[in-house]
């Protein structure tokens, strides 16, 4: 949305004046702190003043730009003048002159947000500048720009003393801004000078309780994970004994000794199950599970769990069911861990449930890609005030089931802890006397977590792919992206902040890059507007993909397109490729009727990266010219038929070929009439004895440097 509130005609040197009042006073209704009132009205000014001397006059329009905080103030300053033949020069700051063109221009833009010119020679000027308005400032409705569009125009200028009066005040009043900071600096300053020894003790008795903390950790994880390795071989030893013993292996037992023998293993499994338990807690604790993706199906992972878990069926009044997992597909996580959390969810499932039947399902999310894994019961039920409980460690119930058939009070809190360390998480839904269910949700494709505030990115080049920035905070448009760009000729890079975007940029130059706005505590707008002020950024595509719906602000701030969320797969393909295709360059021609020459003068073109077409003789070379329009000709001068001095002179003569650079690659010395006619029809000479000599290749290129076709 876009609401303009002011034009100003510059035909007069006092509309300059005028101008910078207009611009400093709509800065000043609008919410811009007195700083930046000045400083757009300094660059205002300094545009306006270039209209009207390099122009003549033009005009310059007020608008405010998009719906949401925060909005863009946008100047548009245009004229019909001559144009910028410099531009880039100007820009870069490389260009100078009497007048002081271009200072202005470089200055202008670093007081703005958003500066960008549109020159053409003939054809005029126009510079549209933008700076965001505060975020904390309510974005202007349509009928309060209405309403200020009307007061402007009412508005009289003031004269130009008054405005020579009114930049003197805030000269004036910036000094003085300025000097009272440096009084608060220096104030700031001695007080931080009193506190720096308090906060260095401070932190000197924080290190040492953390360092005493960490030691603690570090014992508890080394003393469960020791004293678990220490159980399970007693504990073995206690399981293949009983095995033995119930296997009659040394003689028949008793029917008394065999229910002891019976009591004494299952004692054995329970202790065992809980050191097992243990020791995979103290490893998650310590940050030393390791994750280790595959592909699965999840069909095939309940076939395995239904041959291991059926045994633990002790009554015929329970069935274990497994629902086919239909239109779920192959999931890229850690199998293992998966299966140990169902494991968890179905065993408890099983010992608290009487009758009725234990389900197994599974779930497949595709908008946000993630698949829940659910384990319901017809059992005891969990009531609700407990239902946090059973997550804390050796938490056991008081029930007269649960009594029955105490386990570890161990298997859910490392369930839960599996599940985010695959990037998930765990619920309980349970009613007390009807059942429960229990259910992990988990990414298809687990996605390696990066720690808070990780300060480096690293980037390894896919072969045949371009790399694309995506800066997107939500895992699960991550993984969206992630698959639209899987099979594509796009290789993503994921930024989870604007910091980390930052990094990135550092690192590499993407083909385009794809933002989100709605980033937690950051300001993406700001982001965008410094992208596209920066020469070294400036001319890398991007793509907003966003829940905001201000895409004519986001235009205005620079960005190449604009889409709302949920975006299409194939229009997002389809925008990168016309985002990031290059221009085909025009082709070489070569006209020689000598095969050899041709090939060698291939070979070094094509080690340039420029394609190539020939022609053996110069009718077919004029015709290939006037057809192709070539970015260089190689011409040989002695041909037989028409000559190489005869085909310049009608590549000349046409208007298609008048100003395409020529080489004349010859073999032998030219006479110095040759070389002054060839001097008058624009070509070079070049000797083709030099191409199959040492240096060749650098020979060749000070030859195409020289044309204009390479920069170095």
């Amino acid at each position: 949305m876009s609401f303009p509130l002011l034009t100003v005609r510059i035909a007069r040197e006092s509309d300059i004046v005028t101008a910078r009042q207009r611009a400093h006073h709509i800065a000043e209704l609008v919410g811009f702190d007195s700083q930046d009132q000045v400083r757009i009205a300094t660059a205002v000014s300094e545009i306006v003043r270039n209209a009207f001397r390099y122009a003549g006059g033009g005009r310059v329009s007020f608008t405010i730009e998009g719906r949401s905080a925060p909005q863009l103030f946008s100047v548009a300053v245009s004229d019909e003048g001559p144009g910028m033949t410099n531009l880039s020069e100007v820009l870069t700051g490389r260009y100078h002159s009497d007048t002081g063109m271009g200072l202005g221009i470089v200055g202008s833009r670093r007081l703005m947000d958003r500066f960008h010119i549109e020159t053409a020679p003939g054809r005029g000027t126009t510079v549209s500048m933008g700076k965001l308005l505060p975020s904390s400032r309510p974005p202007l409705a349509p009928e309060q720009a209405v309403q200020l569009a009307s007061a402007l125009a009412a508005a009289a200028p003031r004269s130009a003393l008054d405005e020579v009066q009114q930049q003197n005040h805030e000269l004036l009043r910036i000094l003085d801004e300025l000097r009272r900071r440096q009084d608060d600096l220096q104030r700031l300053n001695s007080e931080l000078e009193e506190t720096n020894r308090g906060v260095v003790a401070l932190y000197a008795e924080l290190d040492e309780k953390a360092d005493h903390l960490r030691r603690a950790d570090e014992m508890k994880s080394r003393f469960l994970s020791n004293m678990s390795h220490e159980f399970r071989t007693p504990l073995n030893s206690m399981l293949a004994l009983t095995r033995l013993i119930l296997d009659r292996a040394d003689g028949p037992l008793t029917s008394e000794q065999e229910v002891q023998v019976g009591l004494v293993r299952r004692a054995a499994q329970d202790l065992s199950e809980l050191v097992n338990d243990l020791l995979d807690l103290a490893k998650v604790e310590a940050g030393k599970t390791i994750v280790h993706p595959t592909e699965f199906a999840i069909g095939e992972l309940f076939g395995t769990l239904r041959g291991m878990l059926r045994p633990l069926l002790v009554s015929d009044g329970v069935a274990l069911v497994f629902e086919e997992p239909d239109g779920v597909p192959l999931v890229h996580s850690d199998e293992a861990k998966v299966s140990q959390i169902l494991r968890n969810f179905i065993s408890n499932a099983l010992k608290y449930t009487e009758r009725g039947e234990v389900r197994v399902s599974c779930r497949y999310d595709s908008a946000d890609e993630m698949v829940t894994l659910s384990v319901a019961d017809t059992g005891v039920g969990i009531a609700a005030e407990d239902q946090s409980r059973i997550f804390m460690e050796f938490t056991q119930l008081d029930n007269p089931m649960q009594r029955r058939v105490r386990g570890t009070g161990l298997g859910l809190p490392l369930s839960r802890r599996l599940a985010e360390l695959l990037g998930g998480h765990l619920d309980v839904t349970s009613t007390q006397g009807v059942g429960s269910v229990f259910s992990t949700t988990i990414p298809v494709r687990y996605v390696e977590a990066v720690p808070t505030g990780a300060a480096s990115v690293s980037y390894s080049s896919e072969e045949g792919k371009v790399p694309v920035l995506v800066v997107e905070d939500d895992p699960g448009a991550q993984l969206v992206y992630d698959r639209f760009l899987r099979d594509s000729t796009f290789q993503p890079l994921v930024a989870r902040s604007l910091r980390e975007a930052r990094l990135w940029l550092k690192q590499v130059t993407p083909a385009a890059i794809i933002l989100d706005l709605m980033f937690q505590g950051e300001d993406a707008w700001k982001f965008l507007a410094e992208m596209k002020s920066h020469d070294q950024t400036a001319a890398i595509p991007v793509v907003v993909i966003s829940t905001v719906d201000d895409q004519r602000k986001g235009l205005a701030l620079g960005a190449d397109d604009y889409a709302l969320k949920p975006v299409d797969r194939d229009w997002l393909l389809r925008r990168l490729h016309e985002l990031t295709a290059k221009p085909v360059a025009p082709p070489v021609l070569i006209i020689d009727d000598d095969a050899g020459a041709r090939y060698v003068l291939r070979r070094h073109l094509a080690a340039e990266s420029f394609s190539v077409i020939e022609a053996h003789d110069g009718a077919e070379g004029l015709a290939l010219a006037a057809e192709a329009r070539p970015a260089l000709i190689f011409l040989d001068l002695v041909m037989p038929g028409m000559s190489g001095l005869d085909v310049l002179r009608a590549l000349r003569s046409q208007a298609s070929s008048q100003a395409t650079p020529v080489i004349v690659a010859t073999s032998k010395s030219l006479p110095a009439g040759d070389r002054e006619v060839l001097d008058a029809l624009g070509a070079a000479v070049m000797q083709k004895d030099l191409l199959a000599g040492e240096g060749a290749a650098t020979l060749f290129r000070q030859a195409l440097s020289r044309v204009g076709l390479l920069t170095s």
